[in-house]
């Protein structure tokens, strides 16, 4: 069975003055153990796919399946907290916190006993190619990289088996953009995430297992997915 199937979903943004038609009619399938790429123009609809992915708005029509679980069925905060985690372009780590505090907060919201907690923070921290004296750093003294891989590790402390990526290498250099990429190719293959990369980068799209592309709204595919 798919971790997340798409139904013939449509989603219309809908205003005092106008309806426009972000994603029309797109169904496909993701699987366990794969690294996903979804490609497209700006305005193309695959943001608003990823957001109906991650459960943060439901389809105007059609439906998603969580495991054969209708998405509109689910308690969809608990679906983010416990199941799928979104990283993003920007990183969004707590400023104030450091990096082992950032990834133990997800579990602490979970109610792990902090012991449990920071036990798995830094196994996580290590998983994705940092050392220990990453633990105490805040993110303002952390490279690009080493934020992204901490956001990475926070989206994973929940231990929910679906990671979706907004452009996650969109503010990193090319050595960076390679790691990152590296280590979600090595999340899926080797540890059985389910991963979806939203990218303008062609380098990314190339790593992946599967590319959709979307163009107004509609999904192709290049013959991979």
């Amino acid at each position: 069975m798919s971790m997340l199937s798409v139904r013939d979903v449509s989603y219309i943004y809908q205003s005092k003055y106008q309806s426009i038609e972000a994603v029309r009619h797109v169904s496909c399938v993701f699987e366990s153990g794969k690294l996903y790429a979804v490609t497209g123009p700006s305005g193309s609809g695959k943001s608003t796919l990823l957001s109906l992915l991650a459960g943060l708005d439901l389809p105007t029509s059609g439906e998603i399946l969580v495991e054969g679980k209708s998405m509109a069925s689910l308690d969809r905060d608990q679906y983010r907290r416990e199941i799928a985690s979104v990283v993003y372009q920007s990183f969004n780590l707590f400023p104030l916190l450091t990096a082992l505090e950032n990834v133990i907060y997800p579990m602490e919201l979970l109610g792990k006993k902090k012991p449990e907690a920071v036990e798995i923070a830094m196994q996580l921290i290590g998983e994705v190619g940092l050392g220990e004296k990453t633990y105490q750093q805040f993110p303002i003294m952390m490279s690009g990289g080493e934020q992204q891989r901490v956001a990475i590790a926070r989206a994973l402390a929940a231990g929910g088996k679906i990671l979706l990526a907004d452009e996650p290498t969109g503010n990193l250099d090319s050595a960076n953009e390679k790691n990152v990429v590296e280590l979600l190719r090595t999340l899926a293959h080797k540890q059985g995430y389910l991963v979806i990369v939203i990218t303008h980068n062609p380098y990314v799209a190339e790593q992946a297992d599967a590319v959709y592309r979307m163009r107004d709204g509609e999904l192709q595919t290049d013959g991979r997915a």
